[in-house]
């Protein structure tokens, strides 16, 4: 197994486990993510797997509906992404992507992964569980991110830059320079790292 497959399975238990433990009446609480609630980001999620996917000629299957059964969608969705990364060919299949000509496997890292991590914490905090994210995986996305062109990062937080209702980031929300590298992270990619569920107050939320 390579790293890049290692990877995105240990992202893809840490989501998984976060999915399982929703209770069935938090599914509509909101999410840092604007306009999304907890299934939206499940729903995105999923939507990404579907992505990473074509260009290796595979597709998600339909079945269980994110709104019938998140938990039963997203393993469904993981087990096609894992079964891509386990094959050499498919691994190595060459797609364009918005930065650049890369292995459907590279892209699968630098996009699905990466989003598994980002978007675990928005499900975390809108659901009142635990939202520490794996350090390992907050040093790395904090230097992936500080090497991004300044070019491209401002398309990056173009709304539609990418296509309809495509938002990679938003706004950077400023954060202290001493604040935990998870806090500076968050605030970059255009989320408050102190943003909490409407009704529920900071010092209510999971240690």
């Amino acid at each position: 197994m390579t790293e890049i497959a290692q990877r995105y399975r240990r992202c893809a238990d840490v989501v998984e486990r976060t999915i399982a433990g929703v209770r069935d009446d938090q599914w509509a609480n909101p999410s840092p993510c604007a306009a999304w609630t907890a299934r939206d980001v499940v729903g995105h999620l999923l939507d990404m797997h579907g992505h990473v996917l074509r260009p290796a000629g595979r597709t998600l299957h339909p079945e269980p509906a994110v709104r019938d059964d998140p938990l039963g969608a997203f393993r469904l969705a993981r087990a096609e992404v894992a079964a891509v990364l386990d094959d050499p060919e498919l691994a190595g299949t060459e797609c364009d992507t918005p930065a650049g000509r890369m292995t459907v496997e590279r892209q699968i890292d630098g996009v699905l992964t990466n989003d598994l991590v980002l978007h675990g914490w928005d499900l975390a905090r809108a659901t009142g569980q635990d939202d520490t994210m794996p350090p390992e995986d907050v040093a790395r996305l904090w230097a992936a991110n500080a090497a991004v062109p300044a070019e491209l990062m401002a398309k990056y937080r173009t709304p539609g830059a990418f296509g309809p209702g495509v938002e990679v980031f938003g706004p950077e929300v400023p954060v202290a320079e001493d604040a935990p590298l998870q806090d500076r992270l968050l605030g970059f990619i255009g989320r408050d790292p102190n943003w909490t569920p409407p009704g529920q107050l900071p010092d209510q939320l999971p240690a």
